[in-house]
């Protein structure tokens, strides 16, 4: 018993010092830098007083919010359907549909520009349609068109994964007892892919709460907290409150995959 207790603490000694040397310990020298600028301690307050920072931490989360429900509706339904039919193309579709993993942000940004940028396909659409450019890659819609397009490949896949474990015979149950297609996807399809969505859910949020090269490419009318600590670090040389703007955006990052954790853990796929 205590060679087991021995091997035990052997196996899991290298992953604590990892954990304590590239995580804890940077994360609390992060926390401490934090307090020590002219507002001291005070500075994690401003978070949540001073307009500018307050409001780039709710735009920053709302953006994230509506990626993360955009990704999943699209995730799902293209997951479902493809992990459930077999066609002609299937594969070629689902490689297009995860061609952004390959991508950086930058790239999905210039991306973006060329969909709607000043010179891009919708302008040019819209004005050969009504006479006016229709432009918003630099705004928070642009980002959010970014966004959505590198969430989608990382959501599809986690969606397909757990359909295909889905058993149908619940379904067919259901059908039997006379659920109709949208009753069996809200009662059936939708409880049983549930810890998988929130799971991917929660990666989608984090990214997109985090995300900093995709918002740096496209950053002419955006105000979300990445550029926000971007900003503070390199142009005011404020590094107190940069710091402490990564500790809270890290922690709400936290919480968020924390509380999908938790949720998903208790709850059980209907899987064959």
């Amino acid at each position: 018993m205590k060679s087991d207790r021995t091997l035990l603490i052997a196996l899991m000694l290298p992953a604590a010092v990892v954990f304590i040397a590239f995580f804890l310990l940077p994360l609390a020298n992060l926390f401490r830098i934090g307090g020590t600028g002219k507002m001291g301690w005070a500075a994690y307050g401003a978070v949540l007083t001073e307009p500018r920072y307050l409001s780039s931490l709710l735009a920053t989360v709302a953006l994230a919010a509506a990626t993360t429900v955009a990704t999943l509706f699209i995730s799902g339904v293209a997951g479902v359907f493809l992990s459930r039919n077999r066609f002609r193309g299937r594969a070629v579709l689902t490689a297009l549909l995860t061609l952004p993993l390959a991508f950086p942000g930058v790239v999905i940004g210039f991306m973006v520009i060329m969909l709607a940028g000043r010179q891009g396909l919708i302008p040019d659409i819209t004005d050969a349609l009504f006479g006016e450019r229709l432009v918003f890659a630099y705004s928070m819609a642009g980002l959010f068109v970014g966004y959505l397009y590198f969430s989608i490949p990382r959501t599809i896949l986690t969606v397909m994964a757990a359909a295909e474990k889905l058993d149908p015979r619940i379904e067919e149950a259901a059908r039997s007892l006379g659920a109709g297609p949208l009753r069996v996807v809200r009662d059936v399809i939708v409880p049983a892919l549930q810890p998988a969505l929130l799971a991917a859910g929660a990666i989608c949020f984090a990214t997109a709460m985090g995300a900093f090269g995709t918002a740096f490419t496209l950053a002419t009318k955006i105000n979300v907290l990445p550029m926000v600590i971007y900003t503070e670090f390199t142009l005011q040389a404020n590094v107190a409150m940069a710091a402490a703007l990564s500790f809270v955006l890290g922690a709400i990052t936290w919480a968020a995959l924390a509380l999908a954790r938790t949720a998903s853990g208790s709850s059980v796929a209907a899987a064959g």
